[in-house]
Order: C-alpha cells, then sequence, then structure tokens
C-alpha cells in the first residue's frame, strides 16, 4: 500500500508550508460551521479551501507551486518571526531571565538563580541591577 502511494505521488508537489496553512484554515473553517446557526457559508468556504489545497499537493507543475508557496512566505514572515521570538522566549525562561536596557531597550539574557546582579549592557554599556 505504501510502496502504491509512493509511485502516486512520484512527481507531484506535496505538501509544503502554504499547503498546510491550508489544511488548518479549512479544519477551522469546517468547525465555525457547526458552531454558527448558518454555518452553510463557512461549510463551502472550508471545503473550497481544502479542495484546493489537496490540488496544490497533487499538482505537477513544481514551478506555480513553488511560486504561491514562496509568496506565502514572503507575506507571512512578519508574523512567522514574532511567533518565533514568542516560542524561544517560553523554551529559554526556565534558565534565563530576559530584560531590557532601560536607556536603548536591548533584550539581555540573564542565568536564573544569581541572586541581585549588575547588568551591563553590551549596546550602550548603561549598568543596571536586576534580581535574577
Amino acid at each position: 500500500m505504501k510502496d502504491k502511494f509512493l509511485r502516486f505521488m512520484y512527481g507531484r508537489y506535496g505538501v509544503d508550508q502554504f499547503s498546510k496553512c491550508l489544511v488548518v484554515l479549512g479544519i477551522l473553517f469546517l468547525l465555525l460551521s457547526g458552531f454558527t446557526r448558518n454555518g452553510g457559508i463557512f461549510y463551502l468556504l472550508s471545503l473550497a479551501i481544502l479542495v484546493y489545497s489537496y490540488f496544490r499537493m497533487f499538482s505537477r507543475n513544481h514551478s506555480k507551486r513553488y511560486a504561491e508557496n514562496q509568496l506565502y512566505l514572503k507575506y507571512t514572515a512578519g508574523i512567522r518571526k514574532k511567533i518565533s521570538a514568542i516560542r524561544y522566549g517560553f523554551s529559554q525562561r526556565k534558565h534565563y531571565h530576559i530584560y531590557k536596557c532601560p536607556s536603548c531597550g536591548q533584550k539581555i539574557r540573564i542565568p536564573r538563580g544569581k541572586g541581585k546582579i549588575e547588568i551591563r549592557c553590551p549596546k550602550c554599556n548603561a549598568h543596571f541591577i536586576k534580581k535574577s
């Protein structure tokens, strides 16, 4: 069964970030259609989005699908960068405090559990005291 699917997918575009986003968006609209009174519009919209995402996955026109994905990545770069920064902050909060310099706003990462320490900003050389 796996071999048949692999042979079927050979030469096709497959899954990329834009396709993943479309599938998630389609599922969200599908869920929204179940929770609203007039859910028919959301249902049709979710169906159209899911059909388009599968069309992209099974397409053999690599250049067009690649261009669509690059356009999607270009327009969502800012949002993805902010989400990545938030995720990085959450992963670091167990072992580090992250402070902003009061004079220039530079973020400084300080290890936890060192007590009150004097912090020197590497950007502007300002000194301030914080608890780590």
